[in-house]
């Protein structure tokens, strides 16, 4: 951890679906500057967590308070303007879009010009848009994709893919970006090079929360480990704590007598 500022607050936050619980009293703190790793089996409620901190689902009790404020049941669009920004399981990109525009298209909420200016065509307008196409270029630069601006993002490989979502999210300029599985689907030589990106990220001053099942990469780049098991919170520490912690390698693997090792 780097400081003692807390970016986000989960306080004892409950969330039902039909009667049947996905969270209970869940409770956990992300220091500011931090990469947490949030594990636990299928079903144990983690991306369920991150829709109620990205504003997707509203929570039914408890409070999400992020930069000191509370965020509990904002809209999406709100919460992207706090500083709030996330990648999904499942690849989210506008595929007839270029790999460009899918960059432009995540600075939106970072920019002024609306129909009027679009109408106009005010100095001011034509500066921004300059402004946005060099970050943008910048940020295909951090992933890689530089060279690749013009195709079309559905013509990527996968693996590009989950990088232009990667660049598209911090198109928005976050303070805390959520990564929901960003090395599924990726070989060992790309989920190595995706690890060296998030601690990049970490380096740019961003607090990052990750759902990741490749236990060797969130284990080596994590600062701190919650762990969720069946809508509940079982543990939470360092790295090398939670290898250890018995609750924790029982609900993995059903025993006690081993430790989590890396899911490849």
């Amino acid at each position: 951890m780097t400081n003692n500022h807390f970016l986000l607050e989960i306080e004892s936050v409950y969330k039902a679906f039909g009667g049947v619980e996905a969270l209970s009293d869940i409770s956990f703190l992300l220091k500011s500057g931090s990469i947490t790793g949030l594990i636990g089996p299928n079903g144990a409620g983690k991306t369920t967590l991150f829709n109620l901190i990205s504003g997707i689902f509203p929570s039914d009790n408890g409070n999400i308070i992020f930069n000191g404020t509370s965020i509990k049941n904002k809209k999406v669009h709100k919460l992207v303007e706090r500083g709030i920004a996330r990648t999904f399981q499942n690849v989210e990109l506008f595929e007839s879009m270029t790999v460009l525009e899918n960059i432009l298209v995540g600075q939106h909420t970072r920019t002024r010009c609306g129909i009027w200016g679009s109408i106009t065509r005010l100095p001011w307008v034509s500066r921004e848009e300059q402004e946005a196409h060099q970050r943008a270029m910048e940020l295909l630069d951090f992933v890689g994709l530089h060279e690749h601006a013009d195709k079309t993002s559905s013509d990527l490989p996968f693996g590009w893919q989950r990088l232009l979502e990667l660049a598209r999210a911090m198109a928005a300029q976050p303070k805390l970006l959520l990564l929901d599985e960003p090395a599924a689907g990726l070989n060992i030589t790309e989920t190595m090079q995706l690890g060296e990106l998030i601690k990049k990220i970490r380096e740019q001053g961003v607090t990052v929360l990750l759902v990741e099942h490749d236990m060797s990469l969130t284990m080596e780049i994590s600062d701190w480990i919650v762990v969720l098991d069946q809508g509940k919170k079982i543990a939470e520490g360092t790295p090398r704590n939670i290898q250890d912690d018995e609750a924790v390698l029982k609900a993995y693997l059903g025993t006690t007598k081993k430790k989590v090792k890396g899911e490849r």
